[in-house]
């Protein structure tokens, strides 16, 4: 059996510096889970099957990737389960780095079997998040500014969901 990577995270709508991630797992892991997750805690834009059908059509070109959904769990145990010795993390900023580190820490207290992978995305996509492309839709204009920022499904849609308000 080959290495197991989880790339777990909101996705909350898949962005660009997802895709990246997503595509860098597939290339360095036999096998990458992508794992949509639905924290209780949290308040989402999109719900997770919408985000884990985005996440479907992103991946279609990939066999070595599979989609998943994480449910209030923590993403060592879920790596566990999933026989997943490792989990990729982006790190876009300094914030993103002392945030990633602390759950390292907290992952490896969980499951010390378990290795974080820190990947940092190329520089046009540093400022790219979920949080970042939402603030942006709704004013005038806002199409073209968000399409650089989306895949195609995602982006299509967000046209669609905003046409019928």
């Amino acid at each position: 059996m080959g290495e197991t990577a989880v790339y777990a995270g909101s996705f909350d709508p898949p962005t660009n510096g997802h895709v990246w991630m997503i595509e860098q797992g597939a290339r360095l892991f036999d096998k990458l889970i992508v794992a949509a997750a639905r924290n209780p805690e949290k308040g989402y834009t999109y719900e997770l099957d919408q985000r884990v059908g985005w996440l479907e059509e992103i991946v279609s070109k990939h066999d070595n990737v599979e989609i998943a959904s994480l449910e209030n769990e923590f993403l060592a145990h879920y790596a566990s389960r999933a026989n997943a010795r490792y989990v990729i993390r982006g790190i876009r900023n300094e914030m993103d780095y002392q945030y990633e580190r602390g759950m390292r820490y907290v992952n490896s207290d969980l499951n010390n079997h378990l290795s974080t992978v820190f990947l940092m995305p190329p520089r046009e996509l540093c400022e790219v998040s979920s949080s970042f492309v939402k603030g942006m839709i709704g004013p005038d204009g806002w199409e073209p500014v968000v399409e650089r920022y989306v895949p195609a499904c995602v982006f299509a849609d967000l046209l669609k969901e905003h046409e019928d308000e």
